[in-house]
């Protein structure tokens, strides 16, 4: 413990039930970075422990430090296994009991457009962004059109980060054995969606389909010819410089990988044939599981996503969303059917 980093996002959290009243003040540190005080009376705050550190800008429980993620102290097979788990499992309900709602809930995009949707992401607290492959859209979080613009085929899914979008697009072909895809990352301004830089990123060798961010890294993933029996996600830097490939043995998914998201400490794949893929934080297997979030996946709260699904038929296609949650044993499932 002697070597945490000095940075540590709290929060306050209570087991009684007046310290889950609507009044609590949030908890920030100092103007001096010495010291805890109280956000709106400026009161000194002492805490009693720490749940959260803030190391290379995640967000990871202790129990990454003792040498296990949650996932991997569920079998409890020792008793200190068991006594960690059913803290953390605690802290975590405790901590979805603090947050406040979503603004997110399921709902239907506004408009038909010509070509089904890809994907989908949010700017967590007011509009959700749809990638209806030659139509970017932006709405409101009920659905309703704020702004949309026509973009190049193919753009496929998409994610947000300090307001831009950044989309994956293949001008190319996809599930070449040979390659010729022509990937790029495209990203655009989140306000008004008017286009800002694209990144090619020709190490995504079937065709880049969709991307994600965490931890001051894109990944991008794509395409994957028949009988391939692995996927791969390809890292990328903030400026889009390439780092690595990863090796996902997943088996075969068809036409590989199509959305990504990255969300309670895991990588979450959406493939077409209604299969979803999990891994931890390096890309090793989780799970895979029968889901169907091959147009969309994004988390808005813990255990709790946005599933795209997608509607109509020819040059007339719709998109909605519906509320997903975490589940153990089928991977997500979805909350309330529309």
């Amino acid at each position: 413990m002697r070597n945490l980093p000095q940075m540590i996002l709290v929060f306050w959290l209570g087991l009684t039930g007046h310290c889950l009243a609507a009044d609590l003040e949030w908890v920030r540190v100092d103007k001096g970075s010495r010291s805890f005080v109280l956000e709106d009376s400026g009161r000194p705050f002492t805490p009693w422990g720490f749940n959260y550190d803030h190391q290379a800008g995640s967000e990871r429980l202790f129990g990454f430090y003792w040498g296990k993620t949650p996932d991997e102290y569920r079998p409890a097979a020792t008793n200190r296994d068991a006594i960690v788990l059913s803290w953390l499992d605690l802290f975590q309900e405790k901590r979805r009991q603090v947050l406040p709602p979503s603004p997110f809930s399921g709902v239907n995009c506004e408009g038909i457009y010509r070509h089904h949707l890809q994907g989908i992401c949010t700017k967590e607290k007011d509009a959700v962004y749809w990638s209806f492959t030659t139509t970017l859209v932006k709405t409101d979080a009920k659905g309703k059109v704020v702004k949309k613009v026509p973009v190049a085929n193919h753009h496929g899914d998409l994610c947000h980060h300090d307001g831009k979008l950044y989309v994956a697009v293949n001008l190319g072909r996809f599930n070449d054995p040979k390659g010729n895809a022509d990937s790029w990352v495209y990203v655009y301004n989140a306000d008004d969606l008017s286009f800002v830089a694209k990144h090619k990123t020709s190490e995504v060798f079937h065709g880049a389909g969709g991307t994600a961010y965490h931890n001051k890294k894109f990944i991008v993933v794509g395409g994957l010819p028949d009988g391939v029996q692995e996927n791969y996600a390809y890292e990328y830097d903030m400026d889009f410089k390439f780092i690595k490939k990863h090796v996902i043995k997943s088996g075969h998914t068809q036409l590989g990988i199509q959305t990504a998201a990255f969300a309670d400490g895991h990588w979450w794949f959406g493939c077409y044939g209604n299969k979803l893929i999990k891994t931890d934080t390096s890309f090793k297997m989780v799970g895979k599981y029968d889901f169907d979030c091959g147009l969309g996946i994004i988390g808005i709260r813990p255990g709790k996503f946005l599933i795209a699904r997608g509607g109509g038929n020819g040059e007339r296609r719709t998109g909605r969303t519906l509320i997903g949650i975490a589940d153990e044993k089928r991977g997500l499932v979805i909350q309330n059917r529309r």
